[in-house]
C-alpha cells in the first residue's frame, strides 16, 4: 500500500476490499479476536482518504465475521448497508442464513430467506442451498426445524435429492422417530429417488425406559412384631392423661 501511494498511483475500494480480505483471512488464522479492529482500521483509512465502501466490502466483512461465528456483528453490518447505498447480493443472503442456522437462530434464519426472495434472489435458493441448510440443522439436532425448511423446498418446487432424504432419514430413525422415517422412506420411493433401506441404531438419548415395579418384599415375623410393638406404644402414649397445671392464689 505504502509503495502504491508512493508511486503516484490511487487506491480504489477494489484494492481496499482485497487488503481488508487478507487481513481477515490472516487474523482468522492468527488471532481472531484481532480481526473486527484491524478491519475498522482500514475501514477509517477508506473514509479519511474518501473511499467510498460496496456491496464487495460489506462481503467480504460479514463472511469473514461468520466463519469465526460472529453472527451478530455480520447482522450489524448487513443493516448499515443500506446507510452507505449498498443492497446486499444473493451470495451475501446466503452467507448470513446458514451462519444464523449454525447459531440457532432459526426464526432469523427463516426471515431472511424470505428477504432474499422478496430482493429477487430466489433463484439462487436451489435444492443445493437448501441441502445445505439442512445439514445444518441436523448437524445441531434441529431436526424438527429442519422438517420443515424441508417442506419449504419442496413448497418451491424444489425436489430433493437422495442426501437429502438420507440425511432426514438417518436423523429421524436414531432420535426413534421410526414412523416419520418410513414415511419419508416411501415418499422417497414414490418420486423415485434411489434411496437403500438401512437398519440404524436408535440414540440412547431417545429410548424411553420402562421403569421396574418394585416387588414388595415379605415382611419377616420380627420386623411384623417389632411394628406392632412400635403401634401400641404410640397408641398408650396417645392415651396418657397430662396434669393439670396448679395455680396459686394468694
Amino acid at each position: 500500500m505504502g509503495e502504491i501511494v508512493r508511486g503516484g498511483f490511487d487506491l480504489g475500494t477494489p484494492a481496499y476490499n482485497s487488503i481488508i480480505d487478507c487481513v481477515c483471512r490472516l487474523c482468522r488464522r492468527k488471532d481472531p479476536l484481532r480481526m473486527l479492529p484491524e478491519a475498522r482500521k482500514l475501514l477509517l483509512e477508506m473514509e479519511s482518504s474518501g473511499i467510498p465502501r460496496n456491496q464487495e466490502t460489506f462481503h467480504v466483512l460479514i463472511y469473514n465475521l461468520c466463519k469465526i461465528r460472529k453472527t451478530e456483528d455480520s447482522m450489524k453490518l448487513f443493516r448499515e448497508m443500506s446507510q452507505w447505498g449498498c443492497s446486499p447480493e444473493a451470495e451475501t443472503y446466503l452467507v448470513l442464513i446458514r451462519s444464523l442456522y449454525q447459531a440457532a437462530r432459526c426464526s432469523e434464519a427463516d426471515e431472511m430467506i424470505g428477504f432474499m426472495r422478496s430482493a429477487g434472489f430466489g433463484k439462487s435458493l436451489d435444492r443445493k442451498a437448501y441441502y445445505g441448510f439442512i445439514k445444518i440443522l441436523c448437524g445441531i439436532e434441529r431436526v424438527e426445524h429442519a422438517m420443515k425448511v424441508f417442506r419449504m423446498m419442496k413448497g418451491y418446487g424444489h425436489s430433493p435429492g437422495i442426501k437429502t432424504y438420507g440425511l432426514l432419514i438417518e436423523k429421524l430413525a436414531t432420535r426413534n422417530q421410526a414412523d416419520s422415517a418410513n414415511r419419508l422412506f416411501k415418499e422417497a420411493v414414490f418420486r423415485g429417488v434411489p434411496v437403500v433401506s438401512k437398519e440404524y441404531k436408535v440414540d440412547l438419548r431417545y429410548v424411553k425406559v420402562k421403569k421396574k415395579k418394585e416387588e414388595k418384599k415379605r415382611e419377616t415375623l420380627p420386623e411384623k412384631m417389632k411394628r406392632k410393638r412400635k403401634r401400641l406404644k404410640m397408641l398408650r402414649m396417645s392415651f396418657v392423661k397430662k396434669p393439670k397445671s396448679t395455680r396459686r392464689f394468694v
